[in-house]
């Protein structure tokens, strides 16, 4: 809103300054600043707030933890906090009118709305698994969906593959593709080459290709909101594991946009030039500012828990980032860790499964997501289930979870840098 009215005060009254919001560098500066100072603040308020009315959480505790940190007691739905401090800074310095802002904003709310409804079912209906699987699930359906068919038919969502860069008569001359709708993605490693989904349905022939590509985005758009979102949800164990994790994230992913929307660094880079993804580009440092600011609180020994409605918030945020930008195929890379949770819950699950059918208790790991595998013992596990037997039992001295999530962190700082470099070795 601020940046119509000060846009206006420059363009009417030539006020001297006015039009410094034009640049999405100052915005995206303030941006961060602000929800970093909107988290802190509102997060005292918030805090004091839960207290007061006794709205904590209810299931950890210290038998989970060899090191006895109780948990009980301690706010949640964090979430709020962090949700708050993306959308102000948003409302008041980006550019509302620009599609993809909108989804941003959207993908916030109703990821922050499910989110809402599974902490509350905790929290105050005192069920244990709070809500159901199969809401969470449609509601990432549909928003993928509209993520995925918004980019398909809104106008305002194009892209230039090929942008070229020269200099005449000692002036740099910017020479674009015309804007078209494309299912084109950044391959990483690769130079001179994007994938257009498109093109794996060639043997149906044109039309039919260009709409089958259409619908394998939307599908494509779908697995990754859900798969990104459920993988920070589970990344969510220890005081400030997801925070700092999705806040580097979300740094990479903020300088991903600012490069995909300027017109000259993209073509350098060869990568595809998507007018008006800029606006990502401020909205991500909303997100890493309130981030950043939420770790204030949730940092170890934490004061706040985020709840899955940060969580899922959050992993939804980094999904529909990448997708809209057109960098989902660095998600594997980037979201490593997001990754690595998942597969180890699955790979849990079946293989005990596969065991029980056998008559046998075997586990993988001591215990899923992996980072709880690091500080459970063993005495721990063949508490919970007796006579079951571990494949990997990990190193013998079991780590704080301080250590764990530096650890973790300092992996997802690695592979955000290592998958922005790609980009160069192109």
């Amino acid at each position: 809103m601020l940046y119509y009215l000060w846009r206006f005060l420059s363009v009417r009254f030539g006020l001297p300054g006015a039009g410094v919001l034009e640049y999405v560098t100052v915005r995206a500066i303030i941006a961060i600043i602000l929800s970093l100072v909107i988290s802190i603040w509102f997060g005292n308020f918030f805090i004091d707030f839960m207290k007061r009315h006794h709205i904590s959480e209810v299931q950890r505790d210290a038998k989970v933890d060899p090191f006895n940190v109780n948990k009980k007691g301690v706010p949640t739905m964090g979430g709020i906090i962090i949700i708050s401090s993306i959308l102000v800074p948003c409302l008041l310095f980006g550019k509302l009118h620009n599609i993809y802002m909108v989804l941003m904003m959207v993908t916030t709310l109703i990821l922050g709305g499910i989110g809402f409804a599974d902490d509350y079912i905790k929290t105050f209906k005192k069920r244990k698994d709070g809500l159901k699987g199969w809401y969470k699930i449609f509601g990432q359906v549909a928003l993928g969906l509209i993520v995925g068919l918004t980019l398909r038919f809104s106008p305002m969502a194009v892209m230039n593959e090929n942008v070229e860069t020269r200099i005449e008569d000692n002036k740099e001359i910017v020479v674009k593709s015309p804007d078209v709708k494309s299912t084109r993605t950044t391959i990483p490693f690769f130079k001179n080459h994007n994938l257009n989904y498109a093109d794996m349905f060639n043997f149906m022939g044109e039309p039919y290709k260009y709409w089958a590509g259409w619908i394998f985005f939307v599908v494509l758009t779908v697995f990754v909101v859900a798969a990104v979102s459920n993988g920070s949800n589970l990344n969510d164990g220890m005081d400030g594991m997801a925070a700092g994790n999705s806040a580097i994230i979300g740094l990479g992913l903020g300088v991903l946009a600012y490069l995909s929307s300027n017109a000259v660094l993209s073509g350098y880079l060869d990568i595809m030039y998507i007018p008006g993804s800029e606006e990502v580009t401020v909205f991500m440092a909303s997100y890493v500012g309130a981030l950043i600011g939420f770790l204030w609180f949730n940092s170890f020994p934490a004061q706040v828990f985020m709840g899955d409605t940060g969580s899922l918030t959050i992993g939804g945020i980094i999904a529909v980032s990448a997708v809209i930008i057109h960098k989902e195929l660095l998600l594997p890379i980037m979201c490593g860790i997001f990754l690595l949770e998942s597969v180890s819950v699955i790979v849990q699950r079946a293989y005990y499964k596969q065991g029980k059918k056998k008559g046998v208790r075997q586990r993988v790991w001591k215990r899923t997501p992996i980072h709880d595998h690091y500080r459970t013992s063993m005495e721990q596990v063949l508490s919970a289930d007796p006579g079951s037997t571990v494949i990997c039992h990990g190193p013998k001295n079991l780590y704080h979870e301080m250590k764990i999530t530096v650890r973790f962190w300092i992996v997802t700082l690695l592979l955000v840098a290592f998958a922005i470099l790609t980009l160069k070795i192109r």
